[in-house]
């Protein structure tokens, strides 16, 4: 059986590097809102509302502030010294009112203290003050890039639950193509592939498997409205189109497991080719393995945006460029870095990508493969693994 959770060790490994990464500029404490790095550094993942929740971590000691519905679901699963709660927002008492008493009750009203962002974000109607603001004598400052630069470099552990949900991911897919046919709704076609591949999943993996994400949780496969003409829409809505004859379809399966996710997509044609379907596949796969073969620790993440629009002008596509060659991935849906021709951070190991060079043809079609792929000392481990052939992706009717 796969390991389905970070061990303990590995966030205590990231608060100690968190500590001395910011230390060394005099940071003394740091305070988190984001629910991702909340969860990176703490071991809580929650719905996020308009009720702040706030990890502390200082020099040797981290606080959970949570509202009180919930207390119950800190205790038992975050990793924290102590969980303090707030009635709720915005109450009599603003709840960030008791973010200040923690800070101050642990020395740090004149302290430099860094943020992931100077207070919590406007989310769901919330309004309230800055760090800054309760504390006008600390000194604050964005540690942002510092948190996401380590999201950025995965772990061997990470690795595995990226791995593991790949594995979902492609049988997902494997129902969402056997279940295509002509007349029926992606919307109905989604659910049966999502739903039989997630009870598969869960009795596979048994009591031990948690997704830890709200929203895309479990195995999922669909084409979120990436149908027909339609498929020539990067990021179409879904529409419950009904698939007919000659359809390009375009792809998204993944799961998520201990909050960490895989992106696979694929190109599918409903019935024999057009040589116009054809063509614009093949010359999307030939972008695609272009930049798969260019990804490499050492380079920046530029070169790989370069070879694939050099690609694109040697034979004329710029007119059906729409995005980036690809972008990070592990627990969120969109990750820095990016492949991408402004985007100079260099590639390391253990970096994970989503490699998805589109070509679109407005009123025809889209074509568009996604495969996550890690990156090691010789060049990428292939995480995702589903057949990227024309043939292979050729739903008979």
């Amino acid at each position: 059986m796969p390991r389905l959770r970070l061990s303990d060790g590995e966030y205590a490994r990231r608060r100690g590097t968190i500590r001395e990464r910011v230390g060394e500029r005099g940071v003394e404490a740091v305070v988190l809102f984001g629910a991702n790095n909340v969860s990176y550094f703490g071991r809580f993942g929650f719905i996020a509302t308009e009720r702040p929740i706030a990890l502390v971590l200082s020099a040797d000691r981290a606080v959970l502030l949570v509202p009180r519905l919930e207390v119950e679901h800190a205790r038992e699963f975050a990793l924290a010294d102590e969980v303090v709660d707030y009635p709720e927002y915005p109450g009599e008492r603003h709840p960030m009112a008791y973010l200040k008493d923690v800070l101050s009750g642990a020395g740090l009203e004149r302290a430099t203290i860094g943020v992931d962002s100077d207070g919590y974000g406007r989310l769901y109607g919330y309004r309230g003050p800055k760090v800054s603001e309760l504390l006008p004598d600390a000194k604050v400052e964005i540690v942002l890039d510092d948190v996401e630069a380590m999201q950025m470099v995965n772990s061997e552990e990470e690795l595995e639950l990226i791995r593991e949900s790949a594995r979902w991911g492609n049988l997902a897919h494997v129902y969402l193509q056997e279940y295509c046919a002509v007349g029926v709704g992606e919307t109905e076609i989604s659910m049966r592939a999502s739903f039989e591949a997630s009870q598969a999943m869960l009795r596979t993996l048994g009591s031990e498997y948690r997704p830890l994400s709200w929203g895309r949780s479990n195995a999922s496969a669909g084409f979120r409205g990436q149908v027909g003409k339609d498929s020539a829409l990067p990021h179409a809505m879904t529409s419950n189109a009904r698939l007919k004859a000659g359809d390009v379809l375009v792809t998204g399966a993944g799961a998520s497991v201990w909050g960490y996710g895989s992106e696979l997509e694929r190109t599918m044609v409903m019935g024999e080719p057009s040589p116009e379907q054809a063509r614009f596949f093949g010359l999307m796969l030939e972008a695609q393995t272009i930049a798969l073969d260019a990804i490499k620790p050492g380079i920046p993440c530029s070169a790989v945006d370069h070879a694939v629009n050099d690609f694109f002008r040697e034979h004329r596509l710029e007119s059906h460029w729409r995005h980036h060659t690809g972008h990070a991935k592990s627990t969120l849906v969109h990750e820095a870095p990016f492949l991408d021709i402004g985007d100079q951070r260099t590639i390391e190991v253990g970096m994970v990508f989503t490699v998805e060079p589109g070509i679109y043809v407005p009123g025809f079609a889209g074509f568009r493969h996604s495969d996550t792929v890690a990156v090691t000392p010789e060049g990428i481990e292939m995480i995702t693994y589903y057949p990227r052939d024309l043939e292979s992706l050729t739903i008979a009717l």
